[in-house]
């Protein structure tokens, strides 16, 4: 969507301080021992507490209330009972959710306990090249243009990024306009970033998978060769200069 009005932009903040929350208070329940579906439950709560409604779940009747994957997994990850978190996972929330006809969508990635498989490195990049491209986000700018910067960054760290996954547009609906704003440079995308726009940026980097593939359970991407994908994801307002980042309330 496009801002219109002061009234949408304290609306969509209201719906961003919303999930940032949520996944900020997540990430800090997570420990060892803890299932995936419990993280997910305590995410549910502080949605709620906002008034807020899972968007997942709402908008297309996802089997869990935020999304939670694990190591291998890239995104979409089922919360269940069975998945148990150890110490040293690799552990990514994406959290998403309407309030008052309103979508904001936040997602880091995170070790926990102690790095015992050395992925902080790739956890960093994530979140490091998220806000570098961020940076680089300015009305006018191609959308193709930033997928090469990501790429380009992840690359001199040592990485690959995923390229069947990307950030999108957001607003009145959780997926709207540009459909796709890929880690890589798509020379078939044309378009560019305009001001008052509302998109989810996202960062897929890898430590060497170039693409994600589904899982028998028709929701959570995967990797193919054990490699792992670190992910972090901020809903923004493009300006004239530098974006307004609407999810920074989690810190990320």
């Amino acid at each position: 969507m496009s801002i219109q009005s002061v009234e949408e932009m304290n609306a969509l903040k209201a719906a961003a301080d919303a999930v940032a929350i949520a996944l900020r208070e997540m990430q800090a329940f997570a420990k060892p021992g803890l299932s995936t579906k419990q993280i997910d439950e305590y995410g549910y709560e502080i949605l709620r507490s906002f008034g807020a409604n899972p968007a997942p779940k709402k908008d297309y009747n996802f089997p869990g209330w935020t999304c939670i994957s694990v190591n291998h997994e890239a995104c979409h990850g089922i919360p269940a009972d069975h998945k148990i978190l150890q110490e040293g996972d690799l552990v990514n929330i994406d959290v998403s959710a309407e309030l008052d006809g309103f979508y904001a969508d936040n997602g880091g990635s995170f070790i926990l306990g102690e790095d015992h498989q050395n992925l902080q490195p790739l956890v960093d990049a994530s979140r490091e090249i998220l806000h570098l491209a961020l940076a680089n986000i300015t009305h006018g700018v191609k959308i193709s243009a930033l997928g090469g910067f990501i790429e380009k960054q992840a690359r001199q760290r040592g990485f690959q990024v995923i390229r069947n996954i990307c950030g999108h547009g957001i607003g009145r609906k959780l997926h709207e306009s540009p459909n796709e704003i890929p880690c890589y440079r798509d020379f078939f995308i044309r378009e560019r970033f305009r001001k008052n726009a509302v998109v989810a940026i996202e960062t897929f980097i890898s430590t060497g998978a170039r693409y994600v593939y589904e899982e028998e359970d028709g929701w959570t991407l995967s990797t193919d060769d054990n490699s792992f994908v670190a992910q972090h994801e901020h809903t923004i307002v493009v300006t004239d200069d530098q974006p307004i980042i609407l999810t920074s309330e989690n810190g990320i």
